[in-house]
């Protein structure tokens, strides 16, 4: 009958056994992981360039907006767009009609029949969002690093981006403007201001038309 090793010489060969098949196994993992998986660490630099290849788009979203002062939620809905380097619309359908048009500094803002344009670095706190919005849709790590202290958490299948003004004026205003999305493309954007008030909006992407 053939003798049978002692429980403590089996050890250290179950240890290098099971040490094989772990990096065996994680090996395979790294084989069959997606380029993204094992690109290097997912950074402002990796996200802006995913977001700097979609050059425009369309998409509806639905915004709720908490105000402190008069404990009240409100909702609204509408349609946003985008165009690298510097267009961005944000159009409201409902409860009412409004649009707010963003071409480089400029900005234009629509009620009904009425408009009215101003220069947008006139109104530092609305930039602040405007920017955070509009740099994070078209990609420009320019902007949103000479504005704002950043965090970047996830990957490119679901990823996360925090923006904190690095103005400290600014900061009393706007606390942060926190940006989540999945691939080239942003779903939720979180605008959350020193006096407690704060709005999230949901993005759907709208879905390109192909050519008649």
């Amino acid at each position: 009958m053939p003798r049978r090793r002692p429980p403590q010489a089996q050890r250290p060969e179950r240890r290098r056994f099971l040490a094989a098949i772990a990096a065996w196994g994680l090996a395979a993992t790294l084989a069959l992981a997606p380029p993204a998986a094992r690109a290097q660490a997912f950074d402002l630099g990796a996200l802006t360039t995913l977001l700097g290849r979609v050059q425009s788009g369309e998409a509806t979203f639905v915004e709720t907006r908490r105000i402190e002062m008069l404990d009240r939620t409100l909702q609204s809905s509408g349609r946003l767009s985008f165009k690298a380097p510097d267009s961005f619309v944000r159009e409201t359908l409902k409860p009412r009609r409004e649009k707010l048009a963003v071409e480089g500094n400029t900005v234009t803002m629509s009620l009904g029949e009425r408009s009215r344009a101003m220069q947008l670095d006139a109104s530092p706190e609305a930039a602040v969002i405007v920017e955070a919005v509009r740099g994070t849709l078209t990609g420009n790590r320019a902007t949103l690093e000479r504005l704002f202290e950043t965090t970047v958490s996830g990957d490119a299948r679901a990823w996360t981006l925090k923006l904190v003004p690095r103005d400290l004026r600014l900061r009393g205003q706007v606390s942060a403007v926190q940006v989540s999305g999945r691939e080239a493309m942003a779903r939720e954007v979180m605008v959350q201001l020193a006096d407690g008030d704060r709005s999230v909006m949901t993005i759907e992407p709208v879905a390109a038309r192909s050519p008649s």
